[in-house]
């Protein structure tokens, strides 16, 4: 499946390019054998046999890094490509991981034809199962800067490689979302930085920063009000594998022939919602704010995507940060607040996502408990508590984190002791090894800091 879309950074820079995206296993047919070849290693010619591309390539460079071909109108004294996408592809792996046993990226530049890029993974047959870049222009002087565009449109198609095939899963589910040039702001930003180009950072940067679209919404700025902020609050680099880490552990797979072999392929899009999630995911703290400033209530179909959201949070309940527990979870606690559990300082007030909020009871004992119930088993790695907003002698100081499937028989998961929160409304995370899932998480507090009540702003539970 061929799908022509706008490489929208060439645009801001005056030239009009196109990038085909393969989104979808291509058709396998038998009657085709080229679609059913696995390509010997780097071989010295390489006859093109996909969409309108008919040339003979010649390699002009191959080393463990990529292997680089021209058709015969590209000007054999430009080397830069075997250099320079040799450190994107390294950089690559090293921060996404493996894309295959195949160690190369293959590279294919085009003169005078072809004019914009696509991709090719390892998974697809389209390309002979590589890891492949093919870019054209429509001028006669083609790649001889090595600058500038040069380097943002090749490292763009090397973008699209991450986004359908990391993590050794075939497709894209946020393509619908962030369409062919979304992603490529970041991560092309990120290599750069990555790579110590800062030149060239500061370049895409002022570039981009401008840039705004007419999805979801008109005038949406993705790079300034999106991207950036989740970049550099969130983590950075690491915040961008961990999206496609999460979203091969949880988002819905099958398995498909590919031509060769079996492999596994998301089954379908991410819904707006699905996407705050997982990215809430990655960076540990819920989005939804950034999201809404970013990009309005509405997805692109004028959906209202925070019911969506409240909906991938109960469907993927082991996308877990501060802020992620769904209405479905039910907060039970051993001794209720006065005024019940939705009164002003009522439990609920404790898995509310607002840090102003607080749980409060008087008469604290050392056997109080607080439970969340899931309406299935998930497994969690960690979570976090925060300190209410005045009289630090009720906040807790030791407790311990436990886990069951029955309600009644619980295995311990973490235990603290003389902990201690300095401020007023701090947030501290904690994280245990736990690799099993259980239904029931019970928090016991057993010791405050000597108050004879005691209060809780917010318990959140994350991966």
């Amino acid at each position: 499946m061929k799908i022509k879309t706008t490489f929208l950074s060439v645009l801001l820079l005056g030239a009009v390019m196109s990038c085909t995206k393969q989104n979808q296993i291509t058709d396998q047919s038998n009657d085709d054998p080229k679609k059913n070849t696995v390509l010997a290693d780097a071989p010295l010619t390489w006859q093109e046999h996909w969409f309108e591309h008919n040339q003979l390539l010649n390699r002009v460079f191959n080393d463990t890094r990529v292997a680089v071909y021209y058709d015969n109108d590209v000007d054999r004294s430009i080397t830069w490509p075997s250099t320079y996408l040799a450190q994107v592809w390294n950089y690559t792996k090293k921060t996404y991981g493996s894309f295959g046993t195949e160690s190369q990226l293959y590279v294919i530049l085009h003169t005078a034809k072809y004019s914009g890029g696509h991709p090719s993974t390892y998974l697809d047959g389209s390309h002979d199962y590589r890891n492949v870049i093919d870019c054209g222009s429509s001028s006669t002087t083609a790649w001889t800067a090595g600058t500038g565009n040069d380097l943002d449109l090749t490292t763009h198609e090397v973008g699209h490689i991450v986004e359908g095939a990391s993590k050794n899963v075939h497709g894209s589910p946020a393509f619908n979302i962030w369409h062919d040039s979304k992603w490529m702001e970041m991560y092309i930003y990120d290599v750069y930085l990555g790579l110590g180009r800062t030149a060239d950072a500061q370049r895409w940067y002022n570039l981009v920063l401008g840039g705004s679209d007419p999805y979801p919404r008109a005038n949406t700025h993705w790079f300034k009000d999106w991207w950036y902020p989740l970049y550099t609050q969130y983590g950075k680099t690491a915040v961008l594998n961990k999206y496609f880490t999460l979203l091969a552990a949880n988002f819905p797979k099958h398995t498909v022939s590919n031509g060769v072999t079996n492999i596994s392929e998301y089954t379908r899009d991410l819904s707006f919602g699905e996407f705050v999630h997982f990215w809430s995911g990655a960076a540990g703290a819920d989005l939804k704010q950034l999201a809404l400033t970013a990009f309005g209530n509405l997805d692109e179909q004028g959906n209202d995507w925070t019911v969506q959201l409240e909906q991938a949070k109960a469907t993927f309940p082991n996308v877990t940060y501060p802020g992620s527990t769904p209405t479905t979870v039910t907060l039970t606690v051993s001794k209720e607040n006065s005024g019940g559990a939705g009164a002003n300082e009522g439990s609920l007030k404790m898995i509310d996502n607002n840090l102003a909020s607080k749980f409060f009871v008087a008469g604290y004992d050392t056997g109080f408990w607080a439970q969340l119930t899931y309406p299935s088993v998930v497994i969690l790695k960690g979570y976090a508590l925060t300190s209410g907003n005045d009289a630090p002698d009720r906040d807790p100081k030791s407790w311990k984190l436990m886990g069951s499937n029955n309600g009644s028989t619980f295995t311990q998961l973490d235990v603290r002791t003389n902990e201690s929160f300095p401020s007023r409304n701090q947030t501290k995370s904690y994280s245990f090894t736990n690799t099993t899932a259980y239904k029931y998480y019970r928090l016991y507090v057993t010791a405050n800091n000597g108050s004879v009540d005691f209060q809780l702003s917010e318990w959140s539970v994350n991966q």
